[in-house]
């Protein structure tokens, strides 16, 4: 059975870096040291929590900052 969380108000933009860049999923994965599985859900938002250190080393292989991965979307109650 499949956890359920509640709709995060911090979401992950990675999709969009990568297709600016042009880079595959793939090879970003293997750049930063983390499977292909992991990454994935890091996209789809299917993680709790990312490590400030996964952040970084993400970062610094697509040259951007944090805020260009993250967004912040209110909760709109």
């Amino acid at each position: 059975m499949m956890e359920r969380f509640e709709e995060p108000m911090i979401v992950l933009r990675l999709d969009r870096v990568l297709a600016d860049r042009k880079i595959r999923s793939k090879d970003l994965a293997e750049r930063v040291g983390l499977s292909e599985t992991n990454l994935s859900r890091i996209k789809t938002g299917r993680v709790v929590a990312v490590r400030f250190s996964t952040l970084d080393a993400l970062c610094r292989e697509l040259n951007c900052k944090p805020g260009d991965i993250l967004d912040y979307e209110p909760d709109e109650e």
